[in-house]
């Protein structure tokens, strides 16, 4: 392993470790869990291996989509010395960018082998999702049309770490695509797009300078920062869709998270991107897992305990 001059000696697999980001593998989490969550709230008997069998192949994608991100982010310049965000090992010279894209294939291919039992199990319908998260995965920064560089991230986010991922686990469960697994996916979705959005606007001077054409690249930083605060708090908003499923647990649970959501949108508003950025990513990701797990477990327990009492509950 090389190492690039006036860096401290980093041991492989601790340099692997960061090439992976652990840190953003909260996004293959947590749809995982609440998908799972929703099951067991209509009481449904299902194989646990299949939501196990889920939860690495969206680690592995996860992983995959973040090696070919570094090398490709390398290759094309937009990750410079002059990065304020996290480093890259690429960028560092940790690894070689072939290294890191073989170790990005190598992934892939280890989320197709764990998609094979959820095939089985849901058919064709899953092997579209596969497919496609495996594609789309690749084509978020490679390809001819890298969808990160077109400002369709975000959308890729929504799509994939939201609706597809919670909507898809569900339907391998059940059998059934369900309105419950849509609004909850898109509540997941948008929490975990927060993380893509403040992480581009942070790169914005970066990120024009290569031309990659993020969101905050295209509309401006006003733009952007309205789009993070919609993010953060629509979620909010679509939980009251809960209630009225008898699952005031849910609907409840993810309140605690709000006092972190709007000081993570008044940090956003009040700040020029800049390294201080990283903090807000942080708590993004922070906030993405607590709401997503709260919301879970309020599921959980509407299914074991019922509606808490409530004036409006019969």
């Amino acid at each position: 392993m090389s190492t690039a001059a006036g860096l401290p000696s980093i041991a492989p697999w601790k340099a692997w470790v960061l090439a992976f980001r652990p840190k953003t593998l909260t996004a293959a989490l947590v749809p995982i869990v609440a998908a799972t969550a929703l099951v067991q709230f209509e009481g449904r008997a299902f194989d646990w291996s299949l939501p196990v069998l889920a939860l690495l192949a969206s680690f592995f994608i996860q992983i995959g989509t973040n090696l070919i991100n570094d090398a490709v982010d390398f290759g094309r310049g937009a990750d410079t010395d002059e990065r304020i965000g996290p480093m890259r090992v690429t960028q560092k010279g940790l690894f070689t960018a072939r290294q890191v894209w073989l170790a990005g294939s190598l992934f892939f291919g280890l989320a197709v082998l764990c998609g094979i039992p959820l095939v089985l199990q849901g058919g064709w319908p899953i092997v579209m999702i596969g497919l496609m998260s495996v594609l789309f995965g690749y084509a978020y920064t490679a390809g001819p049309y890298p969808l990160a560089y077109l400002g369709l991230g975000d959308v890729f986010v929504i799509l994939f770490f939201g609706l597809i991922a919670v909507g898809g686990l569900t339907f391998i469960l059940t059998g059934e695509w369900q309105v419950p697994a849509f609004v909850l996916g898109l509540q997941i979705g948008l929490h975990a797009t927060v993380m893509i959005a403040i992480n581009n606007l942070r790169d914005i001077h970066q990120d024009v300078k290569v031309h990659k054409k993020t969101l905050p690249v295209r509309f401006g930083q006003k733009f952007a920062k309205t789009e993070i605060t919609v993010l953060i708090l629509a979620p909010f908003l679509i939980n009251l869709y809960w209630w009225g499923q008898a699952g005031p647990w849910a609907a409840l649970l993810p309140l605690i998270t709000l006092p972190l959501a709007l000081k993570i949108v008044t940090l956003v508003s009040k700040n020029e991107p800049s390294p201080a950025y990283n903090r807000f990513l942080a708590m993004s990701a922070g906030l993405h897992l607590l709401f997503g797990c709260l919301l879970s477990l309020g599921l959980v327990l509407c299914s074991n305990f019922g509606p808490i009492s409530t004036p409006f509950s019969p």
